[in-house]
C-alpha cells in the first residue's frame, strides 16, 4: 500500500505516522526514558512516548522546510533496560533528594548517589554508542529525552565526529553546576560536562533565566567559551526597541560553522510546557524557538545533530506538552535537513 502524506496516520505507525524502517531512515531518533535526577517534577521519562503519540497529528508538509518526512524519519524502540535503570535510579535518588542532597559522612546517602551516577553513566554509554553507530552510517541523529542529562553521550559522539562544533543550548537553566544534590550526572550539570568535551569549541546559551552564582561565575570565567544570552537582557533590549531579528543575528554570529542543538523544552514559555520538571516564567515563544532554529540554517551553518528534552505529559494524560514537543521536533528535523 502506498504512503499518503496527507492522510491520517495509521494505528501503530511510526513517529509522525511514517512507515519508515531503520534501514531506510535518514534521521534516527533515540528515545531515552530516563529522568532519575529530576529535582522538582518528574515525568520526562515518558516524554518520548508522549511525543511519539502526538507526532501522528503533525501535518507532514511544512511551509518553511518543505517535506522533511521524505528523508525518512524513524524513532527507535525504547530500551526496556534503560527503563529499568530509570526505576532503579529513581529509588536510589529518592533518598538523596528527600535529604536535600548528600550529607557529608552519611555513607547511605553517598552510596545512593554513587548508584545513581553509575546508572547515569550506563545511560550515557548506551546512548553514545547508538548515536556513534548511526552517525558512522551517515544518519542524522536526534536524542529525545528524558531529562536533560540524557543526551550527554550523544553530544560526545557528535563532538568526536565534528570536532570544533558549537552547542546551541536553549534552556531556562544554565546547567553548569559541577554536581547537584550529590549527582555528578544531574540534569543541572550537563553543560558543565559538555564544556569539558575536547570537540566542543563553544556553548551558546539562549533563554537562561534561572542560575546559581557558581554558574554565573563559570560563564564569566570561561574566556568566551560559554556565551550566554540571558532572557532578562534579551527582553530588556526588546522593551527598548531592539528587534528579535537583530538579536538572532548576534546569537548566530557567536556560533561556529558546525552546530549541535540542545533544546530543553523549559527554555520556552511555560504555558507551552506546563508539566515540564522545572518550569520558569519567561522564555521564548514557539515562533521564536522556531525562528532561532531557522536562523542557524539560514546563516549557512550546518546543524549536525540535536536533542529535545524535558517534555513531560500531564498526569491525567494531557497531551499538550507532547503536542508542542512533537511540533518543535519536526521543525528541528526540517531545519537540520535544510542546513545540509
Amino acid at each position: 500500500m502506498s504512503f499518503d502524506p496527507s492522510a491520517a496516520a495509521r494505528p501503530g505507525s511510526g513517529v509522525f505516522g511514517l512507515p519508515t524502517s531503520v534501514e531506510d531512515a535518514g534521521v534516527i531518533l533515540i528515545p531515552v526514558p530516563f529522568d532519575a535526577t529530576t529535582s522538582y517534577g518528574s515525568g520526562a521519562a515518558d516524554g518520548p512516548r508522549a511525543i511519539l503519540e502526538a507526532s501522528r497529528q503533525v501535518d507532514l508538509f511544512d511551509l518553511e522546510t518543505g517535506r522533511p518526512y521524505q528523508a525518512g524519519i524513524v524513532m527507535l524502540d525504547e530500551s526496556e533496560e534503560i527503563r529499568a535503570w530509570n526505576a532503579a535510579a529513581h529509588a536510589a535518588a529518592a533518598k538523596v533528594i528527600a535529604a536535600g542532597g548528600v550529607i557529608p559522612c552519611d555513607l547511605v546517602l553517598e552510596a545512593a548517589a554513587m548508584r545513581v551516577d553509575a546508572l547515569c553513566a550506563a545511560v550515557n554509554e548506551r546512548v553514545g554508542a547508538i548515536a556513534e553507530d548511526a552517525i558512522g552510517r551517515g544518519r542524522i541523529v536526534g536524542t529525545v529525552g528524558g531529562d536533560h542529562a540524557t543526551p550527554l553521550g550523544a553530544i560526545a559522539a557528535h563532538a568526536r565526529a565534528w570536532p570544533g562544533l558549537g552547542v546551541l543550548h536553549l534552556d531556562a537553566h544554565a546547567d553548569l553546576r559541577h554536581a547537584y544534590e550529590g549527582f555528578s550526572f544531574s540534569h543541572a550539570s550537563i553543560m558543565n560536562h559538555v564544556a569539558g568535551l575536547p570537540g566542543v569549541s563553544r556553548i551558546v546559551q539562549v533563554g537562561i533565566r534561572d542560575l546559581s552564582e557558581e554558574e554565573h561565575q563559570a560563564i564569566a570565567e570561561s574566556g568566551g567559551r560559554i556565551v550566554t544570552f540571558f532572557d532578562a537582557a534579551l527582553q530588556a533590549e526588546r522593551f527598548a526597541g531592539a528587534t528579535f531579528a537583530s538579536q538572532l543575528a548576534r546569537i548566530v554570529d557567536a556560533l561556529p560553522h558546525d552546530v549541535y542543538l540542545s533544546y530543553d523544552i523549559d527554555g520556552l514559555d511555560p504555558s507551552l510546557c506546563p508539566h515540564t520538571g522545572t518550569p520558569v516564567p519567561g522564555g521564548l515563544s514557539f515562533a521564536e524557538a522556531c525562528a532561532l532554529t531557522a536562523a542557524v540554517a539560514r546563516s549557512g551553518r550546518r546543524i549536525v545533530g540535536f536533542d529535545l528534552c524535558e517534555v513531560a505529559p500531564g498526569p491525567d494524560g494531557d497531551g499538550w506538552d507532547g503536542n508542542v514537543g512533537a511540533r518543535l521536533l519536526y521543525k528541528m528535523i526540517g531545519w537540520t535537513l535544510k542546513s545540509r
